[in-house]
C-alpha cells in the first residue's frame, strides 16, 4: 500500500482514537453513568455516558481485526456486545477500564496500519449489515469513533461546559 495513503488513514484513525479517549478523560465522575438522552425511549444503560464509550472502543476493536470469527477482546471485556437483542455488561465499566481498552485499540490501530499492504486493504470483510474492503472498513471506524465521540462530547458541553479541544 503506498505509504502516504497508510500514513493519512493511520494518522486519522489515532487522532479519532485520541479525541476520543480525551472526552473519557474529561468525563467528571458524576456524569459517568448519565443517560445521554434523558427524555429518550431507550432501554436502561444503552444511553448512558460509560456504555457509549464501551460500544465505541468494543466495535473499533472488532472492526480493526475486520471480522468477527475469532476476536476477543481483552480481559474484562467479553462478547455480550455483540448479542443482537441489546443486552448490557451486568456491569458499569469503570473510566480507567476503558482508557485501558482505548490504549489497546491504539496500539492494535498502530500495528494494523503499519503493517498494511495492498492485499489486505483490498481484502472483502463481511458483516451482517453488509461487506465492504478492508480499507474502507477502517475508514468507516473512524467515523464511528468520531460520531460517538461528538455525542458525548456534545454531552458533556450541555452538562458542565467541557469542551472539546481538537487533536491532530
Amino acid at each position: 500500500m503506498e505509504p502516504a495513503w497508510k500514513t493519512m488513514i493511520g494518522r486519522q484513525l489515532e487522532a479519532s482514537i485520541n479525541m476520543f479517549g480525551d472526552v473519557l478523560k474529561q468525563c467528571p465522575d458524576d456524569l459517568w453513568t448519565s443517560n445521554l438522552w434523558l427524555d429518550a425511549d431507550m432501554p436502561a444503560g444503552l444511553s448512558d455516558f460509560w456504555y457509549v464509550a464501551y460500544h465505541t472502543l468494543f466495535w473499533l476493536d472488532l472492526y480493526l481485526g475486520g471480522e468477527v470469527e475469532g476476536f476477543q477482546p481483552p480481559k474484562p471485556f467479553d462478547l455480550l456486545e455483540l448479542d443482537p437483542s441489546g443486552l448490557i455488561p451486568g456491569r458499569i465499566y469503570m473510566r480507567e477500564e476503558l482508557l485501558n481498552y482505548m490504549q489497546h485499540c491504539l496500539e492494535k490501530c498502530n500495528n494494523i496500519v503499519n503493517g498494511l499492504t495492498d492485499e489486505q486493504a483490498n481484502r472483502l470483510c463481511k458483516f451482517s449489515w453488509g461487506k465492504i474492503t478492508f480499507a474502507e472498513l477502517l475508514l468507516d471506524n473512524i467515523r464511528h469513533v468520531q460520531e460517538h465521540g461528538a455525542q458525548l462530547r456534545m454531552f458533556l458541553g450541555q452538562q458542565s461546559g467541557i469542551h472539546s479541544r481538537w487533536l491532530v
